[in-house]
């Protein structure tokens, strides 16, 4: 899996915030031709890192070097009486790509989940075009729930 790379995972801090919203800004130009405004993506990872309840964000390092992000967010199931973690803003940089890193930080998240006997279970969304996730979520053991997702984003410019 981690074609024999170290790869060391931890908490985020407020130090790291600079580079979470570069790497952000980054998964949004990539996967939707977005270009986040540093004066929204600046303060809403800083407010993540600063309150636990909004969010938490892990590093994976490679080598010293940053090589990929996670973010879980919450939601309350009453029909499980539990927190559903949704997974996201996962971004490895192209040349940590296809390595392990997002499985190792998966794992990571995954684990601190069991652990945590008020979880009750890991979400996260995928484009529909987006094939090699796709597979690569299934060989984790995420499933499919059959849901269609649905929003209406408020502007925010």
């Amino acid at each position: 899996m981690d074609q024999g790379l170290d790869i060391v995972i931890r908490d985020a801090t407020p130090a790291d915030q600079p580079i979470i919203a570069e790497l952000n800004s980054r998964l949004a130009e990539e996967t939707e031709g977005k270009v986040l405004s540093p004066d929204l993506i600046g303060p809403g990872v800083a407010a993540i890192l600063a309150d636990s309840t909004k969010g938490r964000y892990w590093l994976a390092f490679v080598g010293g070097e940053v090589a990929g992000q996670i973010m879980v967010t919450y939601e309350w199931s009453d029909w499980r009486n539990g927190m559903l973690w949704w997974i996201q803003s996962v971004y490895v940089p192209v040349e940590f790509r296809r390595k392990g890193l997002f499985s190792a930080m998966y794992q990571h998240v995954e684990s601190i989940v069991k652990d945590d006997q008020g979880a009750c279970g890991i979400r996260l969304y995928v484009e529909k075009s987006n094939l090699q996730a796709q597979d690569t979520y299934r060989n984790l053991g995420l499933t499919e729930p059959g849901y269609l997702m649905m929003e209406s984003i408020l502007p925010n410019e």
